[in-house]
């Protein structure tokens, strides 16, 4: 960078060198090889994501879904209301308690999530693949700092 263009103090800098312009770059990266590699299997990553949810914690509610999977409540319901129209998922038509409409996968969800994991680990080990073994855990640990250092 030349005298011209350095950046001002306390600025982000050359973006070259900006780990949030990095990361950025990473998760568009994973966004659109997930977005290609589902496709096939007709789900969007949030669909996914709904699925993966599901299928690790049961009887999530329509809120405890959407802070899980990054959405709001309102883009849950579409979601949901799309997967239960190809039944993939149930949830009762009213609410058992509260206002709470737990939700699961149908043995058709089970499937599709089965064979959406696959993709999903598949796009993963290829976004990771240039970094050996022993520094897989470590830049996934180093992730989980960055987050907990905002959060």
């Amino acid at each position: 960078m030349s005298a011209e263009q350095e950046a001002p103090t306390g600025s982000v800098g050359d973006l070259r060198d900006s780990v949030g312009y990095a990361l950025k770059q990473a998760a568009t990266a994973l966004r659109v090889a997930l977005d290609r590699d589902l496709r096939p299997l007709e789900l969007t990553v949030s669909q996914y994501s709904c699925l993966e949810v599901l299928g690790q914690r049961p009887g999530l509610s329509n809120s405890e879904l959407a802070r899980a999977t990054f959405v709001t409540r309102q883009t849950m319901n579409e979601i949901l209301r799309g997967l239960q129209a190809r039944d993939l998922l149930t949830r009762p038509a009213t609410a058992t308690s509260g206002r709470s409409r737990p939700v699961e996968l149908t043995a058709a969800g089970r499937r599709a999530l089965e064979s959406a994991s696959a993709v999903v680990a598949a796009v993963e080990e290829r976004m990771v693949t240039a970094l050996p073994a022993d520094r897989r855990a470590r830049f996934l640990a180093d992730l989980r700092h960055c987050v907990q250092a905002l959060g």
